[in-house]
């Protein structure tokens, strides 16, 4: 239950991340779009973890598998009082685990983004 006293974090979505989770399952979107909310209420959905390589929970993934593919989205909630969406896309290969390089450094790189915007954000500027 939302009360006044804890109002939705605003969401704001990174390069095409929005467009990236639009071409998910329907499922998968409803998983992300589910966990995006509990993290917009301050709270974690319990398949969110941290994403390695980020320096603990400040970056957090949803993996959802579905019709044997495995969908990945990735967000940001440790800049004060907002949701990033950084990127969201499909897992290719099954062998390997951790997420491949080009992923991490589009994510690196789209946090930077979230940070600047988050400044000029709290000084009023959109």
């Amino acid at each position: 239950m939302m009360t006044d006293a804890n109002p939705l974090r605003p969401l704001f979505w990174v390069g095409s991340a929005l467009e990236e989770i639009r071409s998910f399952p329907l499922g998968v979107r409803r998983l992300v779009g589910f966990a995006l909310y509990l993290a917009q209420m301050g709270g974690n959905h319990m398949d969110a973890k941290p994403l390695k390589g980020f320096g603990g929970a400040g970056v957090l993934e949803v993996v959802e598998d579905h019709d044997r593919n495995t969908y990945r989205a990735i967000y940001t909630v440790k800049l004060a009082g907002a949701v990033y969406v950084l990127h969201a896309f499909q897992k290719k290969s099954k062998k390997a685990i951790e997420t491949p390089k080009r992923h991490l450094d589009l994510v690196k790189k789209r946090l930077r983004r979230a940070e600047e915007h988050h400044r000029q954000w709290l000084r009023g500027g959109h």
